[in-house]
């Protein structure tokens, strides 16, 4: 989380990651496989424990927790790990018909931040809001998985292919 503090290790956190401008660019699969492979990683070898998560065109929302007070530090590397991989695919497979346009995008935003060297694909913020009581963390749920729903994208929640709401979800809300 870009914001300075230090997550809770008892509690769960929703997260938000918006790319630059709101730009579409989960609109293709192979950014979306970037991420799932991203968030795997993360769970498999850095201990994130990932309770929901849905990836619309532009922003993902994403329901996790570390027991170890380092879910900054793994979110940090999965928007750094994940930007490069994208932009990294923009530049260097064909078929992409935004490509200039995209890296222009990119480039404009990382123009005004001294951290950015050429291009910046995330926000800063990730909007982290602590999930400390069951109806908090259902509201949550429940948002997060009719997001793709309530935009039109899908009339069935369930057959969104890049959300939790069709997958085995190790979440249970009376474990929080």
């Amino acid at each position: 989380m870009s914001e300075k503090r230090k997550a809770n290790t008892d509690s769960a956190y929703y997260l938000t990651f918006t790319v630059v401008g709101w730009i579409d660019i989960f609109t293709r699969s192979k950014y979306c496989d970037i991420v799932l492979k991203s968030l795997e990683y993360c769970r498999k070898e850095k201990g994130l424990e990932i309770f929901a998560f849905v990836i619309m065109p532009s922003h993902i929302h994403l329901i996790a927790r570390h027991n170890e007070e380092k879910l900054n530090e793994i979110i940090r590397d999965f928007k750094s790990f994940t930007a490069k991989a994208i932009i990294r695919t923009i530049q260097e497979e064909p078929g992409e018909s935004r490509k200039e346009w995209l890296l222009h995008m990119f480039k404009y935003f990382a123009k005004y931040k001294n951290q950015n060297k050429k291009y910046q694909f995330w926000q800063k913020t990730n909007h982290p809001t602590e999930l400390f009581t069951n109806d908090v963390i259902d509201q949550k749920i429940n948002y997060l998985h009719n997001n793709p729903a309530v935009a039109g994208i899908v009339s069935n929640v369930e057959s969104y292919v890049y959300s939790s709401a069709n997958m085995f979800c190790d979440f249970e809300v009376n474990e929080m």
